[in-house]
């Protein structure tokens, strides 16, 4: 039986938001929750101390990534991850799938699972329902995922449809499976049905009604337009039970996180952190800036006022441009940590503003404030953004 527990503290009276505790063996996650990601048992360029510091209460490893280097039995063999790459806090394992869609001719679908060629070296590799289930137990997350297919984007109603189907097959063989290997991690089932609204709504009842300890959304964020992403998630949200955890998977841009909440998402993850951080894009509270540019070079002040990240801290505007401009390494981190600061702060506030009942104003400052990358379509993103959030929960 799994060892996480979920309760719900507070919920909005006009909108799907809502604040939440998750307990497991290795800690409390509170919710709203941004998990940075940790790909190959490593957030890029950030230390797991500095990502207690930062907020973190919980990161996301890649089954897929670890399993070809350096394998899940050298993992197990160190008592897993937690102990292999130092992090004594919550951990949440992705089956994998979306990685091995993402290598498009070199896999090859089957009602067994999937097999596919190593990015690496090109040796050939077989992930079924069940060995996705024994490598999780190995690499010994709280949260693990099953193995599931994710569609392109745009895909036939036919694609879609069956690729669901196949889906909900493989989670139910991966329930049985998870039983023999270990039972107190808890399974999360995987919504499919890409941007087709009847089938998003029919594997969220039939995933639904399956034993998980919770649910992750699948297949979104691969190409849709934003506002059809939200348009979406409430034919999932409103359709799955209503007393266990809700996951977005690799959604995770600030808009997303303050948008997502009010339709129903509990916890998000996303690499776009720490890779926008790489090319000089930071989070501000008034949108995404490029610490390139020439207005940085000789700014005294830190990237962005009162921001209460260890980079804001302790080093000038100016200085982590000089950095950037001259790509050297520290950039990277101090980038990254201010980005994913933001994150974990920005999902704190929307805990609060659920807390104190003022989610919907909350919400609208923000986006009247965040300016997307783009200038040119400025006005208009905004514009959609409120829209969207009207509209569907509102």
């Amino acid at each position: 039986m799994s060892s996480l527990t979920f309760t719900i503290d507070a919920e909005c009276s006009t909108t799907g938001a809502r604040a939440c505790t998750i307990h497991t063996a290795h800690g409390t996650i509170q919710t709203p929750i941004f998990m940075p990601v940790g790909t190959q048992a490593t957030v890029k360029s950030v230390s797991p101390e500095e990502l207690h510091v930062a907020g973190a209460s919980i990161i996301l490893a890649n089954t897929y990534h670890l399993m070809l280097r350096p394998g899940s039995a050298l993992i197990d063999s160190f008592g897993g991850l937690h102990s292999f790459m130092h992090w004594n806090g919550p951990l949440l394992t992705d089956s994998g799938g979306f990685q091995v869609w993402s290598l498009g001719h070199l896999r090859k679908l089957s009602e067994l699972g999937v097999t596919f060629t190593s990015h690496l070296d090109g040796s050939l590799h077989t992930l079924t329902p069940e060995s996705v289930m024994q490598i999780e137990a190995e690499l010994g997350a709280d949260i693990i995922l099953p193995l599931d297919i994710c569609t392109d984007y745009p895909c036939s109603y036919a694609d879609t449809l069956q690729a669901m189907e196949r889906t909900h097959c493989w989670e139910e063989r991966a329930l049985v499976a998870k039983e023999r290997y270990r039972p107190e991690q808890a399974l999360f089932g995987i919504v499919q049905g890409g941007c087709e609204a009847q089938l998003r709504q029919q594997s969220a009842r039939i995933i639904g009604d399956m034993p998980f300890s919770g649910f992750s959304i699948g297949g979104l964020s691969v190409g849709e337009p934003k506002t059809q992403m939200w348009e979406i998630l409430p034919y999932v949200t409103l359709t799955l039970p209503h007393e266990k955890p809700r996951h977005l998977l690799g959604v995770g841009s600030p808009e997303d996180l303050v948008i997502g909440v009010g339709l129903g998402i509990d916890m998000f993850d996303c690499v776009l952190p720490t890779r926008v951080a790489r090319h000089g894009g930071l989070f501000t509270s008034s949108g995404r800036v490029n610490i390139k540019t020439a207005r940085f070079r000789t700014m005294h002040a830190p990237i962005e006022e009162g921001c209460d990240c260890y980079t804001c801290q302790n080093y000038s505007a100016a200085y982590v441009h000089h950095l950037a401009r001259s790509e050297e390494h520290l950039y990277y981190r101090l980038g990254s940590i201010h980005n994913i600061r933001f994150m974990l702060r920005l999902a704190t506030h929307l805990r609060n503003a659920i807390l104190t009942g003022s989610y919907p104003a909350f919400r609208d400052q923000f986006l009247a404030c965040y300016i997307p990358a783009s200038e040119k379509i400025r006005e208009q993103q905004r514009e959609k953004w409120r829209a969207a959030a009207r509209r569907q929960l509102g």
